[in-house]
């Protein structure tokens, strides 16, 4: 049986105190919780999150990273970096870096091989526009989107990665694909899977829904059959509504 996950997405938010005290206020529920706990934090949080979470279940991802070991790529971080100080999770291929950062399936499938090369648990974000959407390209997206990222990859290797369907006209919008849409938008994600795959391997393949999850609308959403929890994004920055989320993920 699939675990839920859920797995916060601070983006560029939060100092490395106020990280430690959000860490501290939901280490209690984070701890009794049968789903896993993750928090992906700006590289400056990476280190303080670390030490934070030593005594917790929680685990902490960044939210992007570099293919290459090492060079000339000003500003960049390469898996080898987050993996020298534990950091266990990193999420590829975020809407936000396709769109602003000129993110390719390619450069997306470069990270995800490097990151499982160096034993890093790749979150792999996949998603439609409002206009693919609007134009019945839905599945054709999403699923082309999770061919290409998984190119090259083991079945033996799926074990250690998530797939994250977001929706980009759902990020930082207020609007929710209902639980239904968002289900049935998995269940072709997974069936992409299995075409690669097998059926075995798509079963255990854990699959989140992101885009706009707050306290209100997660537990519709993780009531469906192949929601495996969620990517959250501003409703990761506030204590209060995380464990909410965590809470109704048990």
């Amino acid at each position: 049986m699939r675990k839920k996950v859920i797995a916060g997405n601070w983006k560029m938010n939060m100092l490395p105190n106020e990280a430690m005290n959000f860490i501290n206020a939901i280490a209690p529920v984070a701890n009794s919780a049968n789903c896993e706990v993750i928090l992906c934090v700006p590289y400056t949080d990476l280190f303080y999150s670390l030490l934070t979470v030593q005594d917790t279940k929680i685990k902490i991802g960044a939210q992007n990273m570099h293919w290459e070991e090492k060079g000339a790529y000003t500003g960049e971080i390469s898996a080898e970096m987050l993996k020298c100080i534990n950091v266990e999770y990193v999420i590829i291929g975020h809407s936000e870096r396709r769109q602003y950062f000129a993110e390719t399936d390619e450069t997306v499938n470069k990270k995800v091989l490097k990151a499982i090369h160096t034993g890093l648990k790749p979150i792999i974000c996949v998603g439609e526009t409002l206009e693919q959407r609007e134009n019945g390209e839905t599945s054709f997206i999403i699923t082309t989107q999770t061919r290409k990222a998984l190119e090259g990859v083991e079945k033996e290797q799926l074990n250690n990665i998530i797939i994250a369907y977001e929706p980009i006209w759902a990020i930082g919008t207020g609007k929710t694909a209902t639980a239904e849409d968002a289900n049935n938008s998995i269940k072709e994600i997974r069936k992409e899977i299995e075409k690669i795959y097998g059926k075995d391997i798509a079963d255990c393949v854990i699959i989140q829904y992101g885009g706009s999850v707050n306290k209100d609308n997660c537990q519709e959403l993780f009531n469906t059959s192949d929601i495996d929890g969620a990517l959250v994004g501003g409703a990761s920055l506030k204590a209060s509504e995380f464990e909410e989320i965590i809470r109704s993920a048990n």
